[in-house]
């Protein structure tokens, strides 16, 4: 939600079809060291940030036919960590993520939105704990040789997905509004070559 590669490579495909790369390229490898997911909320009224420690990602994109781009985020729920000891004991536990019952997020893109001038939207559906609902991510792509950068921001409404059960179902104390981040760094892989 290894995470780390979210349909935001999905826009580094595309966004290759005009960069002078070979049309078999289809698929991006991400750089997990260089890429983040976070997250950030309000807690009694103070801002808090985190990331996701650990996410992967299959992305499959054919320049040449973008509308046939399809890419899978898997987060890993128990990964989140904010730095504060008390809230990430809390995380995982059932009120929130609920690890125990289903411990990734999964977002799955299977259309690719050229927006023009390097903005691009990932339509397609977002997964947690067992909710499933509409999700559309934009995001900015920018190319340097073979590398794409992508970087992009979405809000969701948590108790959308069941995060955050009984004394926490209200906005009382965690504010509803999320806010999810993505930073992707990923280099093209191009396909192997005729007969191999």
């Amino acid at each position: 939600m290894t995470l780390r590669r979210p349909r935001l490579a999905l826009c580094l495909s595309a966004a290759l079809s005009g960069a002078g790369f070979p049309a078999a390229a289809a698929e991006w490898a991400v750089d997990p060291a260089r890429s983040a997911i976070r997250f950030s909320g309000v807690q009694v009224g103070t801002p808090f940030s985190g990331r996701f420690e650990r996410f992967e990602a299959t992305v499959d994109f054919d320049p040449a036919k973008p509308e046939a781009g399809h890419a899978t985020v898997l987060v890993d729920l128990g990964s989140a960590r904010t730095g504060d000891a008390q809230r990430d004991t809390a995380l995982p536990q059932k009120d929130w993520f609920d690890v125990a019952s289903a411990n990734q997020a999964r977002f799955e893109a299977t259309r690719l939105v050229d927006k023009g001038q390097g903005d691009y939207e990932a339509v397609g559906d977002l997964t947690i704990r067992g909710t499933k609902h509409p999700l559309t991510l934009p995001f900015h792509l920018s190319l340097d040789g073979p590398q794409a950068h992508a970087t992009g921001h979405v809000g969701l409404v948590r108790t959308d997905f069941g995060i955050g059960q009984g004394a926490w179902a209200s906005g009382q104390w965690v504010a509803l509004d999320v806010g999810v981040d993505i930073d992707l760094v990923a280099t093209a892989r191009p396909a192997p070559a005729e007969g191999h």
